[in-house]
């Protein structure tokens, strides 16, 4: 009973060190990898890095891998600043995934 225990405890301390959270995008700088988001009032500066996930999540809930050139197109958009709304995954002040949604082909 008590190995149970200790595993159900240790099982919910590493849930609490990821953090999923749908922000607003503020400014992405290229040259830093930083990415500046708004989570409800609060802004805050995430890293990207070379381990990062991007996804792209069409209207009916299906995910589709995309490249780092892909989604800096979309976050390095000036027009995207204010606008663009997305789901981040992060682990303290680095993005371990990015989920984006999807725009329908031209």
């Amino acid at each position: 009973m008590r190995k149970l225990l200790l595993s159900l405890t240790t099982v919910f301390v590493m849930t609490g060190l990821v953090v999923a959270a749908e922000v607003t995008l503020v400014k992405f700088d290229a040259d830093t990898k930083e990415v500046t988001v708004k989570e409800g009032n609060v802004e805050k500066v995430y890293k990207i890095t070379d381990k990062t996930k991007f996804v792209s999540v069409d209207k009916d809930g299906n995910t589709k891998e995309l490249k780092y050139e892909n989604a800096i197109k979309g976050l390095g958009n000036p027009k995207a600043a204010g606008r663009l709304k997305f789901e981040i995954t992060t682990d303290k002040d680095v993005i371990t995934e990015a989920k984006l949604k999807g725009r329908k082909g031209k």
